[in-house]
């Protein structure tokens, strides 16, 4: 009978944690990867599986890129992820659920620090915050850093785009390079309208077509199907919707210089870094290039989440994907490799 330690996902999680809730209905994981730098800190997700173990490989794979993440954005924090299980597609969640959830997160004493992630929203993250005091990414002030991180990622991958296309066109600035964005939704619109505002010649998708079609007629964007942006012929491919995107099929279809994108685990496995590289395509470490939210609500509940500061760590993204990029120059192996070699000697792993 096979286990979490067997699944391929498995990377010596510190804890692996279960939940359920019979009163509310609520079943949910938390997962822990590691506590070296400091708590696990990671959002929470609210998503339909077809079955618990997809659940929880989307749990193992999320809390170890937070792990990376936190560690390569220098956060004192650990990385942990948090699923709660959807009984159906496009079911709501109950605030007896969110309340359930809340006593989950409290029961690990400090251990996990939950945020808000897909299918949450600020507004539920105060029902969660009812429960337990480790919840970040809380409605503040006007002017003041955290609340929804959304906009903070955005602004990192903004950031790390204009590195890409730099390094790989050799561009200085945005003007007239061609950007397809898969996913625009709070990060993806967000970053659409920054490349827009630069002159970005953009494609965008999304799977809700209104909302795409919606932005691409406001920014002046080309809005195409969701399951075509990804072979569109383009500068950069940004995915920033759900992850495994990045296969061998998708690879070989791509058309573009450079991939960087706010989707969490883009590679369906770890030999796609390979096979972007063997196709003399820069990847842009997601977990890197994304780190904007979990910098700002990170510094939020550790008490020193002022604005200036949160732009001040977002603003070094560029400079760790090019330590990223030059090592793979250097050594030959592909950026995903690398990021993962200096994240695990981050958190004590090397």
């Amino acid at each position: 009978m096979s286990s979490a330690w067997d699944l391929p996902d498995y990377d010596d999680h510190e804890g692996v944690h279960l939940f359920a809730d019979p009163k509310s209905g609520m079943h949910a994981i938390i997962a822990v990867h590691s506590t070296a730098l400091g708590p696990a800190a990671g959002g929470v997700r609210f998503w339909h599986y077809a079955d618990s173990q997809q659940a929880l490989t989307d749990a193992l794979r999320l809390s170890r890129g937070m792990s990376y993440k936190n560690a390569m954005a220098g956060l004192p924090m650990g990385g942990g992820k948090g699923v709660v299980l959807a009984s159906a597609p496009g079911t709501e969640i109950a605030t007896a659920q969110l309340e359930a959830f809340g006593d989950a997160v409290e029961s690990l004493g400090g251990r996990y620090v939950t945020a808000e992630d897909v299918g949450m929203s600020e507004a539920r993250m105060k029902v969660i915050a009812t429960r337990t005091k480790h919840v970040s990414g809380l409605p503040v002030a006007a002017g003041s850093a955290g609340g929804d991180p959304g906009p903070f990622t955005a602004m990192g991958i903004y950031l790390g785009i204009n590195a890409a296309a730099k390094r790989a066109l050799g561009a200085e600035g945005m003007k007239d390079v061609h950007v397809a964005i898969q996913g625009v939704g709070s990060v993806g619109g967000g970053l659409a309208r920054l490349l827009a505002a630069d002159g970005a010649r953009l494609t965008i998708a999304d799977v809700n077509v209104e909302r795409a079609g919606a932005l691409a007629a406001e920014i002046g964007a080309e809005a195409v199907p969701a399951d075509e942006v990804l072979a569109v012929p383009c500068d950069i491919v940004s995915p920033n919707a759900l992850g495994a995107i990045l296969t061998e099929a998708s690879i070989a279809a791509l058309d573009c210089k450079a991939v960087a994108g706010g989707a969490n685990n883009q590679l369906a496995t770890p030999e796609d870094g390979a096979r972007l590289a063997a196709r003399g395509i820069l990847y842009a470490p997601d977990y890197v290039i994304n780190a904007g939210g979990i910098i700002n609500v990170g510094l939020e509940y550790l008490g020193q989440g002022d604005r200036a500061e949160v732009e001040a760590r977002i603003a070094r993204i560029p400079d760790r994907l090019i330590e990223v990029w030059d090592e793979a120059d250097r050594t030959g192996q592909p950026t995903s490799d690398v990021a993962d070699s200096i994240a695990r000697r981050l958190i004590g792993r090397g």
